[in-house]
């Protein structure tokens, strides 16, 4: 357990695959290492920012941030992220596996839903009552996956509860294996060549897994069809090198009336690109959707 920049360490709890560690209230913050349900160790961090209780005991709003690809928790965009929505509600942050001190190898969008499902349930550990997914580039992917396979009535007592609340989804693809831009080209270079995996591993703190996606997971614009009747945001920059606005309103078509399409003027990519004021009102839209 450590503290690094993000503040006091109050209490360190470990999810054994995926569960829910005891609520112990809005205490302060907290960073720890959860367990996914494949075994993976996740770097995390949670704060209660502007948290509160309701009559009933439970716990405002949490947002739940997931990174990039090539991201983590401490990297200055991803707590400028943090930051913002701290102002609305309590936050978790963490590493996605292979990304800074988590462990594993990066499956660049697959397996990751297991390691929000666990972030998640963790968040819900705390006593909220509401939790919301927000999303970017590769992180945007992962929340509308999470979403789709992650639904129903509540579960039994004493099972981890993955489900979310509202999910907001910037700057995602809306399909696999896109190389129709610059940027993209280098990426899939960087993950499927072993030079570009070594580039990774030793210039960007990612570490990639060398095998394909067998099978391939739910395409994004598939699973956005599958979220109703969870609120559903999609943001996107009409500047975006990555994903040009083909995706974007493929994923608001499939989302069909249940989803909601941001297209933001003169915005790039994902959290760098994010001005605060678009950040919140993200967060103000999730307080009025999920809060």
């Amino acid at each position: 357990m450590r503290s690094g920049s993000a503040g006091r360490v109050v209490r360190s709890t470990d999810v054994p695959e995926g569960g829910t560690p005891p609520g112990a209230g809005v205490e302060g913050v907290v960073r720890t290492f959860l367990r996914t349900a494949d075994g993976v160790a996740l770097d995390a961090l949670y704060e209660p920012g502007a948290a509160a209780y309701d009559g009933r005991g439970h716990a405002g709003l949490v947002f739940v941030v997931a990174h990039g690809f090539t991201g983590d928790l401490d990297r200055p965009h991803v707590r400028r992220v943090a930051r913002a929505l701290a102002r609305h509600g309590a936050v978790v942050t963490f590493s996605f596996r292979g990304h800074g001190a988590s462990g594993g190898r990066s499956t660049v969008g697959d397996r990751e839903v297991l390691d929000l499902a666990a972030a998640v349930a963790w968040a819900r550990g705390f006593g909220h009552a509401r939790v919301a997914t927000v999303g970017f580039s590769m992180g945007g992917s992962v929340v509308l996956r999470h979403a789709a396979l992650h639904r129903g009535p509540a579960p039994d007592e004493g099972c981890a509860d993955t489900r979310t609340d509202a999910v907001v989804s910037v700057s995602a693809p809306a399909r696999w294996y896109y190389r129709g831009t610059a940027p993209m080209r280098r990426l899939h270079w960087l993950v499927t060549r072993p030079a570009g995996r070594l580039l990774g591993r030793y210039g960007l703190r990612t570490r990639i897994h060398h095998r394909d996606w067998d099978p391939v997971p739910l395409p994004p614009f598939r699973a956005a069809a599958r979220i109703a009747p969870t609120p559903l945001l999609i943001v996107h920059g009409d500047r975006d090198g990555y994903f040009p606005l083909d995706h974007p309103r493929m994923l608001a078509a499939a989302a069909g009336d249940h989803g909601e399409l941001w297209l933001e003027h003169g915005m790039g990519h994902a959290e760098n690109a994010a001005a605060d004021e678009l950040l919140d009102r993200i967060a103000r839209w999730t307080v009025a959707q999920a809060g």
